[in-house]
């Protein structure tokens, strides 16, 4: 709990940016080279150029997940050709069981611009540092496991930096207009 409490503050600290606004923006994130289930490999230099989110989590996640995600479809619905160079990233956080084609099936239930990554185990802890993200396996009674995440959307602009989040209480208002801020309308 305690960690969580430190990714949160951090990430209100963030969002904030240091004293000369700009600080806290300049650490936040981490360089990547992921397998991408639009084929091949996306690395985060190639996001540049274009307003992009990133939000971590899994295909197994009973609520979480598909509810930000089908959220995010449909915000990304109605802003319509505002929003159509606009791309988020689910990046799983359970590589063990998100293969590939797991994450690209289950991403077919949303909007076509979510493009899943799914990072090796070795590749997941640095990208998660970076990110200021927690994530740990939790065993259920079943003998199974499920995933404790950080449940933010991270908005990046199109420079590349960090921009503002996007939490799972804010209402569709809120997320909406965050959203036309990023795309600059």
């Amino acid at each position: 709990m305690v960690a969580l409490a430190a990714v949160i503050l951090g990430l209100l600290a963030l969002e904030r940016g240091g004293d000369d606004g700009q600080e806290g923006l300049a650490s936040f994130g981490a360089p990547f080279k992921l397998a991408t289930t639009k084929g091949g490999e996306l690395e985060s230099t190639s996001l540049k150029g274009k307003p992009y989110g990133v939000f971590f989590g899994f295909t197994h996640c009973p609520e979480v997940c598909p509810t930000t995600l089908f959220e995010m479809s449909a915000a990304m619905k109605e802003l319509g050709d505002s929003a159509k160079d606009f791309r988020l990233l689910f990046i799983t956080v359970d590589p063990e069981r998100d293969t590939l084609p797991i994450v690209k099936d289950y991403l077919a239930n949303f909007d076509p611009r979510i493009e899943g990554l799914v990072p090796t185990l070795e590749q997941l802890q640095p990208l998660a540092k970076g990110f200021h993200v927690y994530y740990k396996k939790q065993p259920t009674s079943d003998g199974s496991y499920t995933m404790d995440h950080t449940a933010t959307l991270f908005l990046f602009d199109a420079s590349g930096k960090f921009a503002k989040t996007i939490s799972l209480d804010e209402d569709r208002a809120t997320r909406e207009a965050k959203l036309k801020s990023l795309m600059g309308g």
